[in-house]
């Protein structure tokens, strides 16, 4: 059976698409077939062959085995809204069941699958459903992606405590530094680093262009040597 991680964010702009196109990509070069899933996503662009949303296209591009862009991105919105309203505005039901069916048909072809959520750990797919709901339903370990910036102290805090209390396993996080003018950045990565629940998967630098960049050399490459065993 393929391993399965579910990566969310401190917050919607915390870097979940970087952090997961890396994680692919490391472990695609330490051999593993590796799929990254998006499987709702919001802000896409209308193309000649459909809607297509740039976050889960990175995912795509990285995965190995080549997927179909309908198997990494089953459910995609054109505004840059929150899911359940862009769902609601377009007259579609997020359905988890979908998702999970989405999920099974990669873990068929994988040995790993990285799945993406949508903004932070509480996003809502229907008044009544949110993204961490369907995560609970299928019992998927957690990589927190901690967007280095002001106000990422409690934000990461309150959102590892979330996933914890929520009864799932934070198996790690990833420091992606946002805001290269922050403050006292070495003084919060070493609080957290002594603070959070979970092992520190890596450390993404502020970069340009960086989502044209390998970044895998960011990856502590033993603890997710760990992760996989």
């Amino acid at each position: 059976m393929s391993k399965v991680f579910f990566v969310t964010g401190t917050d919607t702009d915390a870097g979940k698409t970087v952090a997961t196109r890396t994680l692919i990509n490391a472990c695609v070069q330490a051999g593993l077939r590796t799929a990254g899933y998006k499987p709702v996503a919001s802000g896409s662009t209308l193309t000649a062959y459909g809607m297509r949303n740039s976050d889960a296209l990175f995912l795509q591009a990285a995965s190995n085995p080549e997927l179909q862009y309908e198997a990494v991105n089953p459910f995609t919105f054109e505004p840059p809204i929150a899911p359940h309203i862009a769902a609601s505005q377009a007259g579609v039901e997020i359905c988890t069941d979908k998702l999970s069916s989405g999920l099974y048909r990669l873990q068929e072809q994988s040995d790993v699958v990285f799945v993406e959520g949508a903004g932070g750990w509480r996003v809502p797919l229907s008044d009544s459903v949110k993204f961490s709901d369907w995560a609970r339903q299928e019992n998927l370990p957690v990589i927190l992606v901690v967007g280095m910036k002001l106000g990422c102290l409690n934000h990461a805090m309150l959102t590892a405590e979330t996933i914890v209390r929520d009864g799932l396993f934070l198996a790690g996080w990833i420091a992606n530094r946002v805001d290269p003018e922050v403050s006292c950045y070495a003084e919060n990565l070493a609080y957290l680093e002594a603070n959070l629940p979970a092992p520190k998967l890596g450390e993404i630098p502020y970069l340009p262009d960086i989502s044209k960049r390998d970044l895998t050399a960011f990856i502590d490459q033993e603890q997710l040597k760990a992760l996989m065993s």
